[in-house]
Parts: C-alpha cells; structure tokens; sequence
C-alpha cells in the first residue's frame, strides 16, 4: 500500500511542547487542583506535585503549549535528472503560541487541504495532530481541513503514523523513532539535547533557535524512516535542505 502513496503529498512533521508555566508554583489554585486531578493516577503526595507537573504539562494540551512545528516534504528528482530525492524543512517557532498555529495553519489551508495530501508523524495520531487541534481551538483557530476529522470515518483521516505502521496491529509497545532509525540504520546526527531538555532550554535558555534544531532533526529521522518502510532509498545529507 505505502508505494502507492505519492510522496510529494505528504508533509512531515514534529513538534516540541513546554509547560505553560515552568513551575507547579506558579500555576493558580484552580488550575493546580485540575491538573492534580488530570493526574491523579500520577501522584504521590504533595511532595511530588512538582515532579508530576514537570514531567506531565508540557504532554498534556490541557497545562503545556506548542513552542515548534516543523515540517519537511520530499521532491522527487525530475524526470531526465540524475540526482535523488531531496528533503526540504521549514519551521514554525514563536513565543507566541497563536502566532506560530495561525502561520501553520495557513500552510495546511494553502498547500494541504485537498483529498490527497496526507500529514505523517512517530506516533502523530496520539499525540502531535491532537495535540496540534486542541490548541488551535483553544487559541481560537478554525481547523485547517486537515485536522477536521470530527464526523469521518477512519479511512477518510489522512494520517498516516510510522508507529501504527511498525505495530502491525499489535498495540501492547510503544517503539521509539530513535529504536527505529537505530534497527533500520538510518544515520541520525547527535544532538545536544533531547525532548526532557526542551522546556529548560526554553525557559532558562531563551534559546528557540536550539529547539528548532532539535525538531527538525527529528523530522528528518521520521523521512528517512518512513522511506524506509516504503522499501525506498536515504536521501543524502548533501539534499537535505534546512530552514
């Protein structure tokens, strides 16, 4: 089935989410006592409250906020030309939430609402496309159409998830987009930081820039991934073109 999908319509993507706040101090009473609630099966005692929120908020669209979508599609090599494929990214960071959902959302109603587009992510069903559409209605957005699936039927979602793909069916193990890239050998560069250091360099830091790196890198590893599993080859680090 996967090599009957065109992947020039797909557009890859990943984000990276922090807390609200970055301190469980800071949240207000109410908030506190909903969020203790919303994790309650978490917690261990009021000496704990701020190791579940630091752990928690920032997974949850509830308490945390979208501080980088990126994405990345693959051009096909024309036709007579010899070079590969080649992958293209972009990234949507701000410090201000609305801002960054209404500038992706603008791509997916520009470029990606037709029947034939598809969004790819690692687990993206479960958590980065919903994570994506509480926030946008949350921040007041209209879904793009892409992300408007209340009322279809499952096949008419056009989402595809390199995890569902890995699972087979079989629902008992989350798998990793670094095991992944690891057992398919899919060359991934090092990074300074991984996804627990996102809201500490966001918040301590200030550094977006570094976040930006970080997901894009990502984004890269779940294309190759997915060339992987389509049966197709890398692409070279020489076509990857970042933002």
């Amino acid at each position: 089935m996967l090599d009957k999908i065109n992947l020039e319509k797909i557009l890859f993507l990943d984000i990276e989410t922090v807390p609200q706040v970055y301190d469980y101090k800071e949240l207000d009473e109410t908030t506190a006592e909903l969020f203790n609630k919303k994790t309650r099966f978490k917690q261990r005692g009021e000496e704990f409250e701020s190791e579940v929120y630091s752990e928690n908020a920032g997974i949850l669209a509830e308490f945390g906020k979208i501080v980088c979508i990126s994405v990345g599609y693959v051009n096909k090599p024309k036709s007579g030309v010899v070079t590969g494929k080649s992958i293209r990214l972009k990234s949507f960071y701000h410090d201000d939430e609305e801002t960054l959902l209404k500038n992706f959302a603008t791509l997916l109603n520009d470029y990606y609402s037709d029947p034939n587009s598809l969004l790819c992510g690692h687990n993206g069903k479960e958590f980065d496309f919903p994570y994506i559409a509480r926030r946008m209605l949350i921040n007041g957005i209209k879904l793009p159409a892409p992300l408007d699936i209340a009322g279809k039927k499952p096949w008419e979602i056009n989402h595809l998830d390199t995890l569902e793909l890995w699972k087979f069916g079989d629902y008992k193990h989350f798998t990793s987009l670094p095991l992944l890239c690891h057992i398919f050998k899919i060359p991934t560069p090092k990074d300074d930081i991984s996804g627990a250091d996102v809201a500490r360099v966001y918040y301590e830091e200030n550094d977006l820039e570094r976040i930006k790196v970080y997901c894009e890198k990502d984004v890269v590893a779940l294309i190759q991934l997915f060339l992987k599993m389509k049966g197709d080859g890398l692409v070279e680090e020489s076509d990857i073109f970042y933002s």
